[in-house]
């Protein structure tokens, strides 16, 4: 009898070692597994994550490659924008110069049947006045030089000679008028100039005249 209840009882400890290790084995079986999915998930958010991210990517490459489209063509109108603003920039102050033009084919027209040579000169003077009004407007302005002092930013001196009236470089004579355009020269006046013996004359011709006042 103790032998068999000896005999049971050895075996009902080593089923209960069995069990234990059935249950740890089981609990590491669950472990693995859990671990397992956990695994499954991060891989699984990651992959979503990737796509988003892939998704992304191309929206902004999309999104750039029609901005770079858009500023090209932006740039491609405003330069032809300011290809025909230089090509037509005199286009108004032409069209200001028509007139004038037709005056001057009508006075063609007509001048051989003219007989007053004066109703001729004032029909150019009229056109004159006219087409000189037009360079106003614009800025164009003509220079005043005769009598002033010899300034090479304005004038352009062909020639000198005596002049007692005037001080040494002084403009006595235009040749051809210079023009101002707003604040710039676009052409120089040509002009003739008093020479450095003028005033050497002139104080001669004084001291003369006073010699002669003397002697009398």
């Amino acid at each position: 009898m103790k032998d068999k209840k000896s005999k049971n009882k050895s075996t009902e400890e080593f089923n209960s070692e069995d069990m234990v290790q059935d249950s740890t084995g089981i609990e590491e079986n669950i472990s693995e597994s859990s671990e397992e999915a956990e695994s499954i998930s991060e891989s699984v958010e990651s992959a979503e994550k990737v796509n988003e991210l892939e998704s992304k990517i191309i929206e902004l490459q999309d999104l750039l490659l029609r901005k770079a489209a858009e500023f090209e063509n932006y740039k491609r109108r405003t330069e032809n924008d300011q290809m025909n603003l230089l090509s037509y920039a005199a286009e108004s102050f032409i069209i200001k110069l028509l007139p004038v033009v037709d005056d001057f084919e009508r006075s063609l027209k007509h001048i051989n049947d003219a007989k007053d040579t004066g109703s001729i000169r004032d029909g150019i003077k009229f056109m004159y006045d006219k087409l000189f009004k037009i360079l106003n407007d614009q800025g164009v302005k003509k220079m005043e030089v005769v009598g002033k002092p010899f300034n090479v930013a304005f004038h352009d001196a062909l020639m000198q000679r005596i002049d007692n009236s005037v001080p040494p470089h002084t403009v006595v004579e235009e040749i051809e008028p210079g023009y101002l355009y707003k604040d710039k020269v676009i052409r120089h006046a040509k002009v003739i100039v008093s020479d450095e013996s003028s005033m050497e004359s002139s104080q001669t011709n004084d001291e003369s005249r006073n010699i002669t006042e003397e002697g009398n």
